[in-house]
């Protein structure tokens, strides 16, 4: 009798956890260090009209609960001593860029490239040499604050902050897994990936 009770109560406890597990727990929403984060031209419109700047990185987003989260919007805010900058318009997406409206992060993951571009009000910024944090913010359905995701320190030297005054080159920060660190160099950026209707929206 004792041995039947002890089953019971320790069956109704395993069946209390895993509907707290899958149904009740809201959890929240991870991310990964990013592979690769960018700083530069977006591209700009097939013009002689000097492109924006842009923050890209890539990276995978997971949720901490088996329902998942919604994550309703993303910003990355940049940092160099007393300055801060946000970049507060999101796309993302692989082949398909998609303006950020809203996407379900599930408990095994999306990993995407996500482009982070200045605000349409005419703000003036340029990418100078220094030390950058680069925060990485989400807010999540059901949330009334921005969630910080990720915080990152990276480092832009003289000659770096110098060729990014050139509309056709970016500054690349690949992570290194060896040496624990990014490593920055400056290539000729790709074609723009965001298709020009949508940049008539931005």
């Amino acid at each position: 009798m004792t041995i039947s009770l002890f089953v019971s109560i320790l069956a109704l406890v395993v069946s209390v956890f895993t509907a707290w597990l899958t149904l009740l727990r809201k959890g929240t929403v991870l991310m990964t260090k990013p592979t690769v984060i960018y700083f530069g031209p977006d591209g700009g419109p097939s013009s002689d009209e000097r492109p924006g700047l842009k923050v890209y990185l890539r990276t995978l987003l997971y949720a901490t609960s088996k329902r998942g989260r919604i994550v309703e919007s993303m910003y990355v805010r940049l940092r160099r001593g007393e300055t801060s900058q946000n970049f507060n318009i999101w796309v993302y997406g692989d082949k398909q860029l998609n303006r950020g409206s809203g996407l379900f992060v599930p408990e095994s993951g999306v990993a995407a490239n996500h482009h982070f571009l200045l605000p349409p009000d005419g703000t003036a910024f340029q990418f100078l040499s220094g030390k950058y944090i680069l925060d990485v913010f989400a807010s999540l359905v059901g949330e009334r604050t921005s969630r910080l995701l990720y915080s990152i320190q990276l480092e832009v030297s003289a000659e770096q902050a110098s060729s990014l005054n050139q509309s056709d080159l970016g500054l690349y920060f690949d992570w290194g897994p060896d040496a624990g660190k990014y490593h920055a160099h400056i290539r000729t950026q790709p074609k723009p990936e965001i298709p020009q209707f949508l940049r008539e929206l931005l």
